[in-house]
């Protein structure tokens, strides 16, 4: 249960707010990795790039874009259904688009990594540099979050419902 006292209206507002506040900090990010790889297809060693190398950069490239269009369809979701009595649902749907963005963002991440370093350094290089990118992104934006919420949880219900003859604060 939260302290809050605030209406589901008003914790809807307040959750989407919220939310396109980390919007607009991971939405800087993603278009600055987007500018990188537009610019990148105009360099004198772009030409020097074998085909596993152009497609990476290929699938790189669509996974930026396809994030930046994860990250800002809440806005559009929220001008096209602005007014229309439903701010739950667009904080819901929202959250989720935003969830799908981080993932495809890992993964643009990843493909940018092991495209720089495998011209750089060469492929096994890139390859294994890129999966320890994969893991980090997936240790610390998703199994860090899954963990503190199971810890965050099991002191919630221990503070909740204490066994009989402890306190809440015990333990």
């Amino acid at each position: 249960m939260t302290d809050r006292h605030e209406t589901p209206l008003e914790r809807a507002d307040r959750n989407f707010v919220e939310l396109l506040q980390e919007l607009r900090v991971i939405q800087t990010g993603v278009q600055i990795l987007f500018a990188f790889l537009l610019t990148l297809a105009f360099t004198q060693r772009f030409t020097g790039l074998d085909t596993v190398q152009r497609g990476t950069y290929v699938t790189t490239l669509l996974l930026a874009v396809t994030a930046s269009i994860l990250f800002t369809a809440p806005a559009a979701l929220h001008r096209a259904l602005f007014r229309r009595g439903v701010k739950r649902l667009i904080v819901d749907v929202s959250s989720r688009l935003a969830g799908a963005g981080l993932v495809v963002l890992a993964l643009a991440l990843t493909g940018s990594v092991l495209l720089v370093v495998d011209v750089v350094l060469g492929r096994a290089a890139g390859i294994a540099v890129a999966a320890c990118v994969l893991a980090f992104c997936a240790a610390v934006w998703a199994l860090l979050p899954f963990g503190l919420r199971r810890r965050t949880a099991g002191k919630r219900n221990r503070t909740a419902d204490p066994p009989r003859g402890r306190s809440a604060g015990a333990g």
